[in-house]
């Protein structure tokens, strides 16, 4: 029994690999863009134009979209249209994901610590990248010194810890629900790891949320307490022309 889709390995160069995990992530990007563009390749036709089966799914992909707005907007960003794109697709990853694990021979690539690692880093960037582009880089940067510069260094290692926090989380979640439910096929094979398998699920889409929501919180943290106005307590963004 492998821990992980980094131990299946199907061809190797050196210190070069492709295994199990970089296949299911490429098969899993691949649908994902290939089911984003069927989803919204109608969307610019007038209603009266599209069938009745595509009136359905733009209503539910417009629901899905609101209601993601709507948790950015209460975590509390700032015009949580501009942070769409990255939320949607980290929490629409991680979930697909997870609930791939129900065809047989598909190991999710969140099992996987390189695949949390990247996530993570992912937030990792853009955390600074949306608070430099929202206050201006010496006005981020000082951020750092509050309240005094002797935190610089402790500010520093929190930016750095929970990042490894963050990819740690959702990788021990979901290998740690693998290894119960491989270890429950083997003790009673017929029944609990049926129940096992839909907690599973459930649990890979709880993970989903909190991985995209953490994120939100940091991007948040990075662009909302930076633009907060002292006399109104307005947000202001001071975004470049791109």
């Amino acid at each position: 029994m492998h821990l992980s889709g980094d131990q299946v390995i199907f061809w190797q160069y050196g210190w070069f690999k492709i295994n199990l995990t970089i296949v299911s992530t490429w098969v899993l990007m691949a649908v994902m863009t290939f089911g984003s563009w069927l989803a919204t390749r109608n969307c610019s036709q007038p209603a009266q134009q599209r069938s009745r089966r595509w009136q359905h799914w733009t209503s539910l992909l417009e629901w899905v979209v609101v209601l993601i707005q709507e948790q950015l907007s209460d975590v509390g960003l700032p015009e949580p249209a501009r942070y769409l794109d990255l939320i949607a697709t980290l929490f629409l990853f991680v979930a697909i994901a997870n609930l791939c694990t129900i065809i047989p021979g598909f190991e999710a690539p969140t099992g996987s610590l390189s695949t949390t690692a990247a996530l993570a880093v992912c937030v990792f960037v853009a955390v600074p990248y949306y608070g430099i582009r929202a206050s201006g880089l010496a006005r981020y940067l000082g951020d750092y010194l509050e309240p005094t510069p002797v935190m610089l260094p402790f500010n520093i290692m929190s930016e750095l810890t929970r990042t490894l926090a963050l990819a740690m989380r959702l990788f021990g979640n979901m290998m740690g629900d693998g290894m119960v439910i491989g270890i429950l096929l083997v003790v009673m094979p017929f029944f609990f790891p049926v129940v096992m398998k839909l907690l599973g699920l459930l649990t890979g889409m709880v993970q989903a949320y909190i991985f995209s929501i953490l994120a939100t919180v940091y991007i948040a943290a990075a662009v909302g307490a930076k633009n907060d106005n002292s006399k109104g307590g307005n947000q202001e963004w001071t975004t470049q022309p791109s």
